[in-house]
This record gives C-alpha cells, sequence and structure tokens, in this order.
C-alpha cells in the first residue's frame, strides 16, 4: 500500500465545505474536497470533466500547527458607484500547516507527485486567494495513511516549535473505514466540480490522536513543568 503525502502551509487557507451566500466559513482543517480540488488543478483536470480516477483515494489530515482563524470582510460597488453590492464576511486559517495525506493505486500516486511538481493550473488552499508555500508534495511512501500519519516527523514552523513541549498531542481526520467507529460525517466527498451541477456527498470519518517528539525543544530550553522540583534537598 502508498501512501502520497502533503504539505499544506501558507500565511492564509481557507477551506470551506458549507459556505452559503454572504458568509463564507473555514473547517479547521483541510476537507477532501478541498485536496481533491488541488490534485485535480495540478493534472490539469477542469472542472466540467469526471473525478473518476481520483474518487476512489483515501484521504486523511494531521492538524501540525492549526493557526488561528482571520476574518475579513469584503464590499463591491458598481462601476457609477450608485450602488453597493451585501458585505461580506470570510474566514481563514493564518500561519496554519497540514500534514495530508491520500491512499491509493501508486501509479496515480506517482503521477500526481510529478503533477504537483509542474501543475497544470494554478494551485491554492482552498481559495484562490491563498497560495500555497512550497514545497506540497513530499512524495510517495510505502504504508497505510495511518502509518503516515502517526510516523511522519512534525511540520510546525520552527518557532511555533520552540515555544512548545517535548512531547505534543495532534489531531488526527481520516476516512472511517467499513467496520469502524464514524466520530462525526462531513459533506466534503467531492462527487463533481462542474459550477453547473457542484456535487458533493457525506463523508464518514474518524478522529484520533498521535503523540509527535518535538527535536526543538531541548534546544530552546523547553522542559516539562516539575513544580515539586523546588521542593527538593
Amino acid at each position: 500500500m502508498s501512501v502520497l503525502l502533503l504539505r499544506l502551509a501558507g500565511p492564509l487557507q481557507s477551506w470551506g465545505s458549507s459556505s452559503r451566500f454572504a458568509r463564507r466559513g473555514t473547517e479547521v482543517a483541510p476537507t477532501k474536497s478541498g485536496v481533491i480540488g488541488l490534485l485535480a488543478a495540478a493534472k490539469g483536470v477542469r472542472r466540467t470533466e469526471p473525478l473518476t480516477e481520483l474518487l476512489g483515494l483515501e484521504f486523511g489530515v494531521r492538524l501540525d500547527q492549526p493557526g488561528q482563524i482571520l476574518r475579513d470582510f469584503q464590499t463591491a460597488r458598481s462601476l457609477d458607484g450608485r450602488d453597493s453590492a451585501p458585505l461580506t464576511y470570510r474566514f481563514y486559517l493564518s500561519d496554519a500547516a497540514f500534514l495530508a495525506a491520500v491512499s491509493g493505486e501508486q501509479e496515480l500516486l506517482h503521477g500526481l507527485m510529478e503533477a504537483l511538481k509542474r501543475p497544470r493550473f494554478p494551485l491554492y488552499l482552498g481559495r484562490r486567494s491563498c497560495p500555497p508555500a512550497l514545497p506540497i508534495s513530499l512524495g510517495v511512501h510505502e504504508g497505510t495513511v495511518d502509518d503516515a500519519l502517526t510516523s511522519w516527523p512534525w511540520l510546525a514552523a520552527e518557532w511555533h516549535r520552540r515555544k512548545a513541549a517535548r512531547t505534543v498531542r495532534l489531531e488526527i481526520i481520516r476516512d472511517a473505514r467499513p467496520g469502524e467507529p464514524v466520530t462525526e460525517t462531513l459533506p466534503d466527498e467531492p462527487v463533481s466540480f462542474d459550477p453547473a451541477h457542484r456535487q458533493h456527498t457525506w463523508r464518514s470519518v474518524l478522529r484520533r490522536h498521535v503523540d509527535v517528539t518535538n527535536d526543538l525543544a531541548e534546544r530552546a530550553g523547553v522542559a516539562e513543568h516539575d513544580p515539586l522540583s523546588l521542593l527538593g534537598g
């Protein structure tokens, strides 16, 4: 079994699964539809074309650096300035970083890896206004989505890691497999990106946590707090 690993990081990200009208929200982690859309853009798949070979990919993501929610608002006026559009609120994740993993046929994964190096269409993290930091692809590796999200080194920025403890607990969200307990369902399983009849369905996911080692903690002088140490003789 093989997985393609992706580093999803940038100044701003926005992964909406239920945005409506004047309020454009973001999830706290990349959505499956957003990541499949990114891979489709890299391969040059147009919105009106079927996503056949990408629909069977298993997906998971680890929240390495959750970032902060940032709210922006926008308005627009007609060219003559007489009419104004409704005020819209848009939400983003600022200074976030995620490790994403997709599993599928090895030949397909290698093709996606090469496409990410030379994408046919521009790539963005959920919205066109959110370009990714490079590189995105971390390569194709043997193992499962669980293996990769558990064992891969922490991807948080150095400044973030220097403020953390030696061991950090990170959340993992991945596709639930048949027979597994489902934590929740999310409306982000893509069916079609065609603007005329965009379609998504519900996805069953499993949430869990993993402890990772922070190799910069000791270097920065960060130690686990032991209040009883002051009582030593």
